[in-house]
């Protein structure tokens, strides 16, 4: 049987982890007072024979007030006034705060005063406590709840009016209303869902800014102003330039994409040069493409909201449980049944008795289904309450499997590489120069698989909430297993595949036909990415196509976590990328079919190239800072900026050094300054700004007050690690080497690896930092951007 305090270990909100009963405090103090329970062994003194009477009183006295309440145990009259004689054991007490709200404060009297050394006293004092705070962390929430709740509610009238007025218009530009007698329902409580628009003839009409009549305009304003918005009379009525009335809103729709961005940065920059800013705004006309973005906006708050309240009405439940536990121990201990009157004030408590929540989660479901829904309840339970997706057992065997096969595949491909000689010195170059790059795409890709799946099951562990903050569905995000799974058929198919080339060469077949099998183990690889197909974990490879897709045009895409963590990721494969550029070269411009290896060398376009990989992660992380200095007018991201244009301009002198050779002592200097330069910033943003260590002020020195880990040791050795890792480079450019190609190929691999390898260990860090402060403010549930806006109405 698992223990209760595992299982509230296991059930409880990560983030509200400081919140919840100390359920591990109280237990040691139910210790502390079963330790004082046991009487003394007296010494064996005849002088003083009344030791054992005295001692043996003593113990049993400790516990007289507990005898007490157990006289009242069937007793109702808690709180009566009327038995002046007889103590109470609890008594609620209402403080007036100075905001004038009433607060429940539940303080425990004994039967009897004892020191303040007793542990009786002390237990119920830290029982008090724990009760206050899970009361006022509930109410709080509770409250934060209903506000969202009600400006929910606020917004979906508004959203369902103007779905209404643009029914109405549509109505009036159809062809064949004239032929109609039909009329248009005026309650926005029946109007249709905006994607159950699908006729086709009529969306032209609706995506234009036409100008709509007086008596429109003045019923949107009417309606828009039931719900508060009264800033749009001004932006309402703006006029065109007939002089007739266009109807008109503010509708805040987020710059997630490059259209939606452009155009908000042109509407911006034509508001503040063109326009007169003392006029009135231009303002937004409505659409039914601005509609659909705003009821999407909206129909994910309401699922957010869902989730807080579930979340917040499993914090009710799992505290009440951990109250029944811990009174249910301190009656064992005590050997009396004292905490029934404790209980009963427990379940007369806040959190408990209120029923806001259950209420507001009905009405959710009910407004979701009616509304977003088309009164499925099925289909709305897909968005309120997705299923978690269960282990199976199947995968931890295949990930034996396959790790099986990989370890004896590559014990085979050692061999027959030694018995052919391939990395002999003395044999041709062909094959490093071919085969090598495309397996070592593979290798390092799935060597980062595996690190990824290491920084799963850490996270898991350690209970670190990384779906939340990746912003990854429960239902298809991906497990440990499962980034185990993946790298081990990679490379389990990978090793396989060289052992096949290296058994076709050693046969006779001609190199131009046993050297296009990497290449066609690349494209079944590229067509199993983009496979449409629902199998072998589908939307985990279109969320990294997506994601990918963010990184390339970063400026343009709004930057989310998930975002910059991967554009991180290829900051550390810039050796994957010119891997991918070497096989690119020999692939498609036909040099591995000729033979013809210095086209992919000495190529100046290829050179340029390669300035243009080292670069572009790095950029595209520059650009994204940028993209959030936009959005966040935070100056930390224009620093974090700078952090990537050092790594690029020091990636630019170390390669101009290493192509002009090593003895050319200007370029030496450059590097070694501009190398120093981006290590030393790296490092500072590691430890202060992305790890959030090298506090000197904390409670662990040099390090955070929060710590996941227990050891303190495991931070100081993870910060010398990063170190010794970042300063990989050093090896590059000071020539330690004195080996041949094919060392020197191999010595490269490793550099690679070791940089993988510490951003594994980077991540685990980083996402501990990003938890910690989640757990710092209480952050359980994504605060969704709604779209219309409340200002007022002085515009």
């Amino acid at each position: 049987m698992v223990k209760f305090s595992k299982e509230l270990e296991a059930q409880l909100i990560p983030e509200w982890k400081d919140a919840f009963v100390n359920y591990w405090q109280l237990k040691k103090q139910i210790k502390k007072i079963k330790l004082s329970r046991i009487p003394k062994q007296p010494h064996h003194n005849h002088d003083i024979p009344q030791d054992t009477n005295v001692v043996g009183d003593f113990g049993r006295s400790i516990f007289d007030p507990v005898r007490f309440t157990a006289k009242k145990l069937f007793s109702d009259k808690l709180f009566d006034s009327d038995h002046h004689n007889k103590a109470e054991l609890i008594q609620v007490k209402r403080k007036i705060m100075e905001n004038g709200e009433e607060e429940e404060i539940y303080e425990t009297e004994l039967a009897q005063l004892f020191s303040v050394e007793d542990e009786v006293t002390i237990f119920f004092e830290r029982l008090d406590e724990e009760l206050n705070k899970v009361n006022q962390f509930y109410r709080t929430k509770e409250g934060e709840f209903l506000e969202r709740g009600e400006i929910l509610n606020k917004q979906l009238q508004i959203l369902l009016d103007l779905k209404q007025i643009l029914k109405d218009r549509r109505w009036k530009n159809s062809p064949s209303k004239l032929n109609s007698s039909a009329s248009v329902p005026s309650s926005w409580a029946s109007s249709p869902r905006s994607s159950d628009y699908t006729e086709s003839a009529n969306d032209d009409e609706l995506n234009k800014e036409t100008p709509m009549e007086s008596s429109e305009t003045d019923e949107a304003i009417a309606a828009l102003e039931r719900n508060g918005l009264n800033v749009l009379n001004a932006e309402l009525r703006t006029k065109s330039k007939k002089g007739k009335p266009k109807m008109a809103m503010r509708i805040d729709i987020p710059a997630t994409t490059p259209t939606r961005t452009i155009s908000a940065v042109t509407s911006a920059l034509w508001e503040d040069l063109v326009n007169n800013p003392r006029k009135e705004g231009h303002g937004e006309y409505i659409n039914r493409k601005k509609i659909q973005c705003a009821e999407k906006m909206i129909r994910g708050a309401f699922v957010e909201l869902y989730r807080g309240l579930g979340l917040l009405k499993n914090y009710s439940s799992l505290n009440m449980v951990a109250f029944v536990k811990i009174l249910k121990k301190f009656d064992k201990v005590s050997n009396q049944q004292a905490s029934a009157n404790y209980l009963k004030a427990v379940k007369r408590s806040y959190f408990i008795s209120s029923d806001k929540v259950v209420r507001l989660m009905d009405e959710v479901e009910s407004i979701f289904i009616k509304h977003f829904a088309n009164n499925d309840r099925k289909k709305a339970m897909k968005f309120l309450r997705p299923q978690q997706q269960k282990d199976s057992h199947m995968v931890t065997f295949f990930v034996g499997l396959f790790t099986g096969c990989f370890v004896s595949l590559f014990s085979v491909y050692a061999i027959l590489a030694h018995l052919s000689g391939i990395f002999s010195p003395t044999t041709e170059t062909a094959y490093m120069d071919t085969v090598y790059p495309v397996f070592s795409v593979f290798a390092l890709l799935s060597l980062h698989l595996f690190m990824y799946g290491c920084n799963l099951f850490m996270w898991k562990n350690t209970r670190i909430n990384y779906n939340f903050i990746f912003e990854f569905a429960p239902s298809t995000a991906l497990k440990y297993r499962d980034a185990f799974l993946i790298c081990t058929t990679f490379m389990t198919l990978v090793v396989g595949a060289m052992v096949v080339h290296l058994i076709l060469r050693a046969s006779g077949f001609s190199p131009s036909q046993v050297d296009t099998i990497p290449g066609i183990l690349l494209l079944v690889f590229i067509a199993l990415l983009i496979c449409p197909f629902d199998i072998f974990y589908r939307p985990t490879r279109y969320c990294f196509i997506r994601i990918i897709r963010n990184i390339i045009f970063s400026p343009f895409y709004k930057v989310l976590m998930v975002d910059f963590f991967m554009a991180d990721q290829l900051t550390s494969q810039i050796p994957l990328l010119r891997h991918m550029e070497t096989t690119a070269c020999y692939f498609l411009a036909g040099s591995l079919k000729k033979h013809q290896f210095e086209t992919c060398k000495s190529g100046r376009l290829f050179n340029e190239l390669v300035y243009v990989i080292s670069f572009l992660p790095y950029y595209w992380r520059a650009m994204q800072c940028a993209r959030r200095w936009f959005d966040e007018s935070d100056p930390n991201h224009l620093a974090n900026m700078g952090k990537y244009v050092s790594a690029m301009v020091a990636a630019g002198a170390r390669i101009t050094y290493s192509s002009r050779g090593h003895h050319n002592h200007l370029w030496f200097s450059i590097v070694l300054v501009t190398s120093v330069v981006a290590t030393v910033y790296q490092l500072y943003w590691d430890f202060v700004k992305d790890w959030g260590l090298l506090n000197p002020k904390s409670k662990n020195p040099w390090l955070r007050d929060d710590l996941i880990l227990k050891n303190n040791s495991i931070y100081y050795m993870s910060m010398a690690l990063n170190v010794v890792l970042r300063v990989a480079w050093v090896e590059t450019v000071m020539n330690f080497r004195h080996v041949g190609a094919v060392e020197s190929r191999l010595l490269d691999f490793l550099l690679a690896s070791l940089e993988v390898i510490r951003r594994g260990h980077w991540n685990f860090y980083r996402i501990e930092n990003e938890h910690l402060n989640n757990v710092g403010k209480y952050r359980a549930v994504k605060t969704v951007p709604l779209p219309f806006r409340e200002t007022d109405s002085d515009g």
